[in-house]
């Protein structure tokens, strides 16, 4: 009996150390919140300590060229007064691990501009930033009368469809891999005089779709 019970305590050891990564449910609200908690964040604890203490280890910004975010910000004082910034539309990814936010800023100077921001869950499923640009406007952008929210699909097309072009080659050192299911990929490309081009692009069944297509000028 007590050799039965052993067997069935490690039995169930087993079952608790093999059980499946979590699976998230695609829910744009939660990014949503993520960004409004993040400037919170940026007000009351200061600019730069919000974006140490919300991005992963490999997020990646420009300053102009591309760096990892921690390596630079723990060298950075905070500012008197810290940027504030509200998002616009989110695109969440069909398994619901990858999210990009899109929407403006407003500097305390009154000053203006947008930013896009790419979102990963964490292993406990916490929002954590890993890739954060924007650039200068004369004008703020038009502000939706409500923030929206869109999630990819997964589904795929039909057995013989041809298919758009998936993530090619693999990422360049620094920046983390495309999602599992490919439903929602993103590049950042800066060129040597610090321009740079970010783009979103999500997965509508049959192909991608361009949501998000930044260009930034050198110099901004």
């Amino acid at each position: 009996m007590r050799a039965r019970l052993a067997l069935l305590m490690v039995g169930a050891v087993a079952l608790v150390a093999a059980k499946p990564p979590l699976r998230f449910q695609p829910d744009p609200s939660s990014v949503i919140a993520a960004e409004i908690a993040f400037n919170r964040l940026a007000q009351e604890k200061g600019q730069w300590t919000a974006f140490a203490e919300t991005a992963a280890d490999d997020a990646v910004m420009f300053v102009p060229q591309k760096v990892v975010a921690k390596d630079w910000l723990r060298r950075q004082a905070n500012p008197a007064a810290s940027v504030s910034w509200a998002p616009s539309i989110v695109y969440v990814s069909c398994g619901g691990d990858l999210a990009a936010s899109t929407g403006n800023w407003k500097r305390p100077d009154g000053s203006v501009g947008y930013f896009t921001t790419i979102w990963r869950r964490d292993k406990k499923g916490r929002w954590q930033w890993i890739m954060d640009h924007g650039d200068t406007l004369s004008v703020a952008r038009e502000v939706p009368e409500f923030l929206s929210g869109k999630v990819a699909t997964c589904k795929r097309p039909a057995e013989g469809a041809p298919m758009g072009p998936l993530p090619a080659g693999k990422p360049a050192k620094g920046a983390p891999p495309p999602p599992p299911d490919e439903s929602l990929i993103w590049s950042a490309d800066v060129a040597t005089d610090g321009s740079r081009h970010v783009s979103v692009r999500m997965w509508t069944g049959n192909d991608y779709q361009t949501v998000i297509d930044d260009r930034v000028k050198a110099g901004s």
